[in-house]
């Protein structure tokens, strides 16, 4: 059996997360929402709404339109909503897991959902099942819950904020109550968090493109350290976070957010355009053909036809419709996993010299197989050219990445990329200049994936 995460070998985001508030279609647009952030997640999802007295629940692994369907919606009555999709680690995609987690404590009744992820979890899980917690799930955002729950304070968003200030990590979060919404994002700022407005009632969600949907105005960014409290008297903002240096994530600009979005400011599909422009001046070729694999090359690969002046052809096709497991024919069929959901146009291919634009390579399998395919289609040269530097480290911000030693980047030089995976050439973009395409000051970014540059203490006691 084929799992089509593992075969197409790209890096996950975890989740994305959409709120709002006061809205008598709290659950539908939440739902919108959710649809409009996918791609951030794509095995399980759920919504918790809010009536003023009670918080209502719906939580199952699948796709948004399959689980949150009419049936359900209608069900989950309320003007407030946060709303969660996800993607999960190897063996832990239950239901146990997916988001909003809800509990009933000392503070009343409280609801979750987070983007990002919190290095020190397992240790203060220890902690906490030390002095009596029970767990439901493995999820570092069940470990907030019970240390809210358990945190002394006057109320719900007093010990949010009390418990979030001994909190380590990257964290969007989106807190509901009965009669309040609120939205915190860290210090640091390592995933994107965005406010907007529907008429008059506030909604916030992990990406911009999730306001179109519905014709929302996007208002600004929820700030780094910034908690916003969304209550029947309006929009309340505290930054009550010790303050630190920004490490805003950049693979959000290479690959996790879609190109309709503005992530930290600045468009995606900008800043993927200009990535394959500066990627066509550090590494030119000389061919016939530039060719994105599909769907996260296209904006690179049209910055890096139009500076090289080399013809852009969609010569790569993708199935996207299918599903999550196949069953391997007993037959094996070469690069089987790759064809069912990219095969090429041999017509465009055949006796010409291919530029590749793809965003990043992982583990190096996939690309050797697209490079297999393309030479199989016909070229007579294939150049791989990818969108941003080698990715040699793990991440521990919130992305799913693979061991560091299945990273290619961290065992294999450039040269040896290049020779596994069967390309003429091969080119990264450098650190630079992916930086300034996007626009990004290299201070206040993370590049930890690439630099091994840790902004933060990590679980294993690592740092910058």
């Amino acid at each position: 059996m084929i799992m089509m995460d593992i075969v197409l070998d790209k890096l996950h985001e975890e989740c994305g997360v959409f709120g709002i508030f006061g809205h008598p279609e709290a659950a539908t647009l939440t739902q919108l929402g959710l649809f409009a952030l996918q791609h951030r997640g794509q095995e399980a999802c759920g919504i918790v709404t809010a009536d003023g007295e009670d918080l209502l629940q719906h939580r199952a692994i699948g796709l948004v339109a399959d689980v949150l369907n009419p049936s359900v919606l209608a069900r989950l009555t309320g003007t407030s909503a946060i709303g969660h999709t996800r993607y999960s680690t190897t063996g832990k995609n239950t239901v146990k897991e997916v988001q909003p987690f809800s509990v009933t404590c000392q503070h009343g009744k409280i609801a979750i959902c987070h983007n990002g992820n919190l290095p020190f979890a397992e240790q203060k899980r220890v902690e906490l099942e030390h002095s009596g917690a029970i767990f439901s799930s493995t999820s570092d955002t069940e470990t907030i819950l019970h240390a809210i729950a358990r945190t002394p304070a006057k109320n719900a968003i007093e010990a949010i904020e009390k418990v979030l200030r001994e909190t380590e990590g990257a964290f969007c979060l989106l807190f509901l109550t009965p009669t309040a919404l609120i939205a915190v994002r860290d210090p640091r700022g390592f995933r994107p968090l965005v406010l907007g407005k529907i008429g008059e009632q506030y909604c916030v969600a992990s990406e911009t493109c999730a306001f179109d949907l519905m014709a929302a105005e996007y208002v600004r960014e929820v700030e780094p350290g910034e908690m916003l409290i969304i209550d029947a008297d309006g929009l309340h903002s505290y930054k009550p976070f010790e303050q630190k240096p920004h490490s805003v994530c950049t693979f959000e600009h290479v690959y996790f957010s879609r190109p309709d979005s503005t992530i930290f400011g600045r468009s995606v599909n900008e800043s993927r355009h200009k990535m394959g422009k500066r990627l066509a001046e550090e590494h030119p070729a000389e061919a016939d053909l530039v060719v994105p694999v599909p769907d996260s090359g296209v904006a690179a690969a049209i910055g890096y036809a139009a500076q090289s002046e080399i013809n852009f052809r969609q010569a790569i096709i993708r199935n996207h419709y299918v599903g999550r497991t196949f069953i391997e024919p007993s037959q094996s069929i070469r690069s089987f996993g790759v064809r069912l959901k990219l095969n090429p146009i041999k017509d465009l291919i055949k006796g010409r010299r291919i530029v590749l634009v793809d965003d990043s390579i992982v583990r190096g399998t996939t690309s050797k197989k697209i490079v297999e395919m393309v030479r199989e289609a016909g070229a007579s040269e294939v150049h791989m050219r990818i969108s941003c530097p080698p990715t040699s480290h793990s991440c521990y911000y919130g992305v799913d990445t693979p061991n560091r030693r299945d990273l290619i980047a961290s065992r294999m030089t450039e040269a040896e990329i290049c020779e596994y995976i069967g390309a003429d050439s091969l080119g990264y973009l450098s650190l630079e200049g992916m930086l300034e395409a996007i626009g990004l000051d290299p201070t206040t970014t993370c590049s930890a994936c690439w630099t091994g540059k840790y902004p933060t203490l990590i679980a294993n006691g690592a740092s910058a």
